[in-house]
């Protein structure tokens, strides 16, 4: 259970995602502050023929369509692949959490010869994923999976939470969330309140976003997991200073 007298965590993932986060952060002893910097719209869409469904997010393989058998997915980490193994997808290859990664399988995997790749992104992402399959040899078509809209107004719990300074941490998963989350800070008037909170990054581009996002202010500190997952993102946190040893962080994957 977290401990009140723990400092709070501000969890900005966008839902469904956030809420797993909040609930793997409190079994770490810790006080978590939902706060989603953006929201999730999924958008139907159709899958032309191809060879492969490449998948960037957990939110694109929540709004994939009906399975098609023999298709194959490769997806960008173990969590993505997973969701869209319940989703029935069952031909499903996990690359290492990147884009980098990501486009690597697939040209250890596919030829470019037998056929277009399918790329299911949010509006405005996986641009740079789709320039270096190009750059493979690959024919690209991208469809859009969902849309990731900046959230209007930080949550009154998160905002009396920061006010009180009792928000010690801040958990981001993607430059857009950080972006978007300093926005909301500015917007109730906290701007001020970044350099008493710690920044949690997933990877190095998010961090270098967190910190351009609040200049001229600067966070009091910013770590970067080891990897691109919430496992290892948890990692930086650990248990809470009053958890014991029983706190300890539960595996996930890509945001």
């Amino acid at each position: 259970m977290p401990d009140p007298a723990a400092p709070a965590v501000l969890v900005t993932r966008p839902e469904p995602g956030g809420g797993e986060t909040a609930a793997r952060v409190a079994a770490l002893g810790w006080e978590p502050v939902v706060a989603p910097a953006l929201v999730l719209r999924s958008r139907g869409f159709v899958i032309p023929a191809c060879q492969a469904l490449l998948l960037t997010s957990r939110a694109a393989a929540r709004a994939l369509p009906p399975p098609i058998p023999g298709l194959p997915v490769l997806a960008v980490g173990v969590a993505t692949a997973e969701e869209a193994r319940a989703r029935g997808w069952r031909d499903c290859r996990a690359a290492d959490g990147t884009a980098e990664s990501l486009a690597a399988l697939a040209a250890a995997t596919l030829h470019p010869g037998r056929g277009s790749l399918l790329l299911a992104v949010g509006e405005g992402y996986a641009l740079d994923l789709a320039s270096a399959l190009r750059a493979r040899g690959f024919r690209v078509i991208r469809r859009i999976a969902y849309a990731a809209v900046p959230a209007q107004t930080l949550p009154e719990r998160a905002r009396l939470a920061i006010l009180a300074g009792r928000v010690g941490t801040v958990l981001f998963h993607s430059p857009r969330s950080a972006r978007c989350a300093m926005t909301l800070l500015r917007a109730a008037g906290l701007a001020a309140a970044a350099p008493g909170m710690d920044v949690l990054a997933i990877s190095r581009r998010v961090a270098q976003a967190a910190i351009a996002a609040a200049a001229p202010d600067a966070w009091r500190g910013v770590r970067i997991a080891a990897r691109p997952e919430e496992q290892a993102l948890l990692a930086l946190l650990g248990p809470s200073p009053t958890a014991g040893s029983t706190g300890r962080p539960t595996p996930s994957g890509e945001p």
